[in-house]
C-alpha cells in the first residue's frame, strides 16, 4: 500500500543560514533520511549536523515547511543544496510525531515531578480511614482546605521531597547538602529525598522552588459540608502510598509539552547563575541520559529544548613556584593565586520548565557531569 511522506529538502545556499549550517554538517551525512519510531529531533538532527542544536535554523531556510516541531515516522528528510524549496505535504497520520527526547526516559519527571514557590495554602490530609497511617488505592483520605471541592474533581496528591536553592560562590564556596522536606516542608533527617543530592544553600542564597513528588491522584466523592470541615477523596491510582501531611493540587490534564526543537538559549545569563542543582539517582554524579535539575527556568528565558553545555569550574591556585614554598594554602593571598580554565564535560537539553528550575537529560559528554558545573551556551569555547 502507497504511503505519503514528506520530502523536506533542508538547506538553501541562497540564505545566510545555509552558509552558517552548512559548514556544521556532519562529513558523513546521509543524502537523505527517513524517520523511523523511536526517533528523537536530537538523534535527527544528529544524522546532519555536528551540533545537534543549530537544527532550527535549517528549518529557518526552509520557510515552506508549515510545522517543523512536527516530524513523523515515515516523513523523508531530505538535504539537497538548491534554490528553492519542495514540500510534498503528508495525508493522515496513524502515529505520533517524534519526541525531542525519548520519553520512556523522562516520563516519571514529565508526570510525577513538578516545581512550585511555596506550599504555604495548598490543602492537605489531615486523616486517613479508620486512623491508618498509610493508604493505598481504594482507601479513602480527608483533606483540609478543599471547602469548595464538589463531588467528581479530581486531584493529585503530592509530597514536597526537595528544597531547591541558587548557590550564591561569592559567599564562600559550593555548599552541598540532602534537604528532605517532612509534611510542614521544613528539612527532615529521615526517608532520602527523589533526588540522591542535592545542592544546599548558603547566606545570600536564592530559594528557587520547592520540588513536588506525584504520590497518587484521588477523586472527591464529598465536599466539606453539614458542619464537616475536610473533604473525602478516595484514591484511585496503583502508584504510592499517600501519608498525612501530603499536599493537593489540581490534576492537569497535560501537564507537558514533549514535542520541541533542540536550540541554543535565547538570551545570555550571568555567569555563576546556571549551575547544576541535583542528578538523579547519583551521588553527585551524572553521564549520558541522566537527569538533572538545573538552577534557572521560564523567569531567565529557559524553555524546552533549551541546549547548554557544562563545565567544572576552574579552581585558583596556589602560585608555589612562584612563593618558592610549601606552606598551606590558606597562607598564600589573591596576588599568590592562579585561576584555572573551566572545564567541558558535557551537553544537556532542558525538557520541562518552571519558573526558577528546570529539568535536563545530559544528551553527551567526554566526562561525568556534577553537582555544581556551570551552564553556558553551547558553542562556548571556555
Amino acid at each position: 500500500m502507497f504511503r505519503p511522506i514528506r520530502t523536506v529538502l533542508t538547506a538553501a545556499m541562497l540564505t545566510i543560514a545555509t552558509f552558517t549550517v552548512a559548514a556544521q554538517m556532519r562529513g558523513d551525512h546521509p543524502d537523505t533520511y527517513v524517520v523511523k519510531r523511536g526517533d528523537t529531533l536530537w538523534d535527527i538532527a544528529g544524522q546532519f549536523l555536528q551540533r545537534p542544536w543549530l537544527w532550527p535554523e535549517i528549518w529557518q531556510a526552509n520557510p515552506q515547511v508549515r510545522n517543523p516541531h512536527l516530524i513523523y515516522p515515515g516523513d523523508v528528510l531530505s538535504l539537497a543544496y538548491l534554490d528553492r524549496v519542495a514540500v510534498q505535504q503528508p495525508g493522515a497520520r496513524t502515529e505520533a510525531p517524534v519526541p525531542g527526547v525519548p520519553l520512556a526516559q523522562i516520563e516519571p519527571f514529565l508526570k510525577n515531578l513538578r516545581v512550585v514557590d511555596s506550599i504555604e495554602g495548598m490543602p492537605y490530609v489531615v486523616a486517613i480511614e479508620e486512623d491508618q497511617l498509610r493508604a493505598v488505592q481504594g482507601q479513602v483520605v480527608y483533606v483540609k482546605g478543599l471547602e469548595n471541592a464538589q463531588p467528581g474533581q479530581r486531584y493529585a496528591v503530592v509530597r514536597p521531597t526537595v528544597r531547591y536553592t541558587r548557590l550564591d560562590r561569592k559567599q564562600c564556596c559550593d555548599g552541598r547538602d540532602v534537604r528532605d522536606l517532612d509534611f510542614r516542608g521544613r528539612a527532615d533527617a529521615g526517608v532520602p529525598p527523589y533526588w540522591a543530592y542535592q545542592a544546599g544553600p548558603s547566606k545570600n542564597s536564592e530559594l528557587l522552588g520547592i520540588e513536588l513528588t506525584q504520590q497518587n491522584v484521588g477523586t472527591v466523592s464529598r465536599g466539606a459540608v453539614g458542619g464537616i470541615e475536610a473533604a473525602t477523596l478516595l484514591l484511585d491510582d496503583a502508584a504510592r502510598e499517600v501519608r498525612v501531611g501530603d499536599r493537593l493540587i489540581p490534576v492537569e490534564a497535560q501537564p507537558y509539552d514533549p514535542y520541541f526543537v533542540p536550540h541554543a538559549p535565547k538570551q545570555a545569563i550571568e555567569y555563576g547563575k546556571a549551575r547544576v542543582l541535583a542528578v538523579t539517582d547519583m551521588l553527585t554524579t551524572g553521564g549520558p541520559r541522566d537527569v538533572v535539575a538545573l538552577s534557572v527556568g521560564a523567569r531567565d528565558g529557559v524553555d524546552n529544548g533549551t541546549v547548554f553545555s557544562a563545565w567544572r569550574v576552574g579552581n585558583t591556585v596556589a602560585d608555589r613556584p612562584k612563593r618558592g614554598d610549601d606552606r598551606s594554602e590558606d597562607t598564600f593571598g589573591r596576588a599568590d593565586r592562579v585561576r584555572l580554565p573551566d572545564e567541558f564535560a558535557s551537553h544537556l537539553m532542558v525538557f520541562r520548565t518552571f519558573d526558577k528550575v528546570s529539568y535536563a537529560l545530559v544528551m553527551d559528554g567526554i566526562r561525568p557531569t556534577r553537582v555544581g558545573y556551570e551552564l553556558k551556551h553551547p558553542d562556548a569555547p571556555y
